[in-house]
C-alpha cells in the first residue's frame, strides 16, 4: 500500500445558515475565506501606510516576481492531492534552466526545439518519481529529497559550477519579458494554468478520483481506483509544470546557474501548505493556493517597502510555512471529525433518531 505524506479528502460538510444558525455558518465563511479577507486587509493597510503601495509599479513587481513561485506552488499542489509531497519543485529548475540555456548556446538548438526537450525530459524524470513512490513504495519526501539531490548535482557538473551565458534570441526572452495590458505575460500563465488544474480537479471524475486517493488510497483501490496510475500522473504533470517553470527562469536571468532555483523551494511549499487552509480547508485545492502565494506575495512586497532587512523574507516564509502547516493539520483533524460525526447520525438507527430527536 502507498504511504501517503499528505492527507486531503474531496468530502466536505455544508453548513447552511437555516438549518445551523448564524454562527456555525459565519465560522463556516471565515474558515474559508478568512485568508482573502486577510489578503485584501493587507493591501488596504499597506496602501494607507504608504501610498505607493496601491500602484501599477508595485502590482507589476509583485506579479513579475512572484508568478514563477506562483507557478512552483500549483505544480507542488498536484502531488500533494493524491497525498504526496514533491520537492522537485525546487531542486528541478536548476537542471530545467541551465538545460534551456545550454541547448542553445552550446549545441545550436532553436529556443522551440530546446523549450520542446527541456518538457520531454522534465515528463520522463517525474515518471521515474512517480515510480519510485508508487511501485518502489518509497516515502515521497525521501524519494524526491534523493533523486532531487542528484539532479542538482547533475546540473552542477552539466554547468562546471560555472555561469552559462550566451546570447538568446528575442523571441525566447519574450517567453517572459512580455506585457499584455500593461500586466507581465508570466501573470496570465499563473491564470490559465490555475483555471485548467481547478476545472480538471474539481468538475471532472479525474479530479474525484485523485482526491479519493489522497483521502483514502486503500479505500479508492477497493473501489477499482488504480492508485498507482494517478501517482505516477501527479509526478510526471509537477515535474512538467516545473520544467516550464525553469524555462521561464531561463527567459528572465538569460543566465543559467545552479545556485538558482533553493530559494523558490521553500515559498512554493509554503503557498501550497497555505492553500490547503484556505476555500476548502483541510483540503489542498487550486485556488487556495493561488491565494496562499498572493498573502507571501502582499507581505513581502509590504515589507520590503518599509525598508525590511535581506534575512526578513526568508523568516517571514518559515514562519508562514509552520503556521500553515499547523493550521492546515488543524483543518484536516477538525474535517475528519465532522465525518465521523456525520457518519454516526447516519448509521444511527432511525428509532434513536426519534428518541433523541423527537
Amino acid at each position: 500500500m502507498s504511504k501517503t505524506s499528505v492527507k486531503s479528502t474531496a468530502l466536505e460538510q455544508r453548513i447552511s445558515l437555516k438549518q445551523h444558525g448564524m454562527g456555525a455558518w459565519s465560522m463556516q465563511v471565515f474558515t474559508r475565506y478568512g485568508l482573502l479577507l486577510l489578503c485584501i486587509a493587507l493591501v488596504l493597510i499597506f496602501s494607507a501606510i504608504t501610498p505607493s503601495f496601491a500602484s501599477l509599479l508595485t502590482l507589476q513587481a509583485i506579479l513579475s516576481s512572484k508568478s514563477k513561485i506562483a507557478l512552483l506552488a500549483l505544480a507542488a499542489t498536484i502531488p500533494m492531492i493524491v497525498g504526496k509531497i514533491d520537492l522537485n519543485v525546487g531542486f528541478g529548475i536548476v537542471l530545467w534552466h541551465i538545460l534551456a540555456i545550454t541547448l542553445q548556446v552550446r549545441y545550436g538548438f532553436s529556443w522551440q526545439a530546446a523549450v520542446f526537450i527541456v518538457l520531454i525530459i522534465s515528463a520522463i524524470y517525474g515518471l521515474l518519481n512517480g515510480i519510485l513512490v508508487a511501485l518502489a513504495d518509497i516515502d515521497s519526501f525521501v524519494a524526491t529529497l534523493g533523486s532531487g539531490t542528484v539532479l542538482y548535482a547533475i546540473a552542477l557538473w552539466h554547468s562546471g559550477g560555472r555561469q552559462i551565458v550566451g546570447d538568446l534570441s528575442d523571441s525566447f526572452i519574450a517567453l517572459y519579458h512580455t506585457e499584455i495590458m500593461g500586466i507581465p505575460i508570466a501573470a496570465f500563465y499563473v491564470l490559465i494554468i490555475a483555471v485548467i488544474l481547478w476545472l480538471i480537479t474539481e468538475h471532472t471524475p479525474l479530479g474525484r478520483c485523485m482526491y479519493a486517493v489522497g483521502g483514502n488510497p486503500a479505500a479508492a483501490k477497493l473501489n477499482g481506483i488504480s492508485v498507482t496510475r494517478f501517482t505516477i500522473g501527479a509526478f510526471i504533470t509537477s515535474s512538467v509544470l516545473t520544467g516550464f517553470t525553469g524555462i521561464l527562469i531561463a527567459a528572465d536571468q538569460g543566465v543559467g546557474q545552479a545556485s538558482v532555483g533553493m530559494d523558490y523551494l521553500l515559498p512554493a511549499l509554503v503557498g501550497a501548505f497555505l492553500g490547503s487552509t484556505t476555500i476548502r480547508p483541510g483540503r489542498v485545492n487550486v485556488w487556495g493556493t493561488v491565494v496562499g502565494i498572493s498573502i507571501l506575495a502582499i507581505g513581502i512586497a509590504g515589507i520590503q517597502q518599509f525598508g525590511g532587512a535581506f534575512w526578513v523574507e526568508p523568516l517571514f516564509n518559515g514562519a508562514t510555512l509552520l503556521l500553515s502547516i499547523t493550521l492546515a493539520g488543524y483543518a484536516q483533524r477538525r474535517r475528519l471529525l465532522n465525518q465521523k460525526a456525520v457518519q454516526r447520525h447516519q448509521s444511527t438507527p432511525d428509532k434513536e433518531k426519534k428518541a433523541v430527536n423527537p
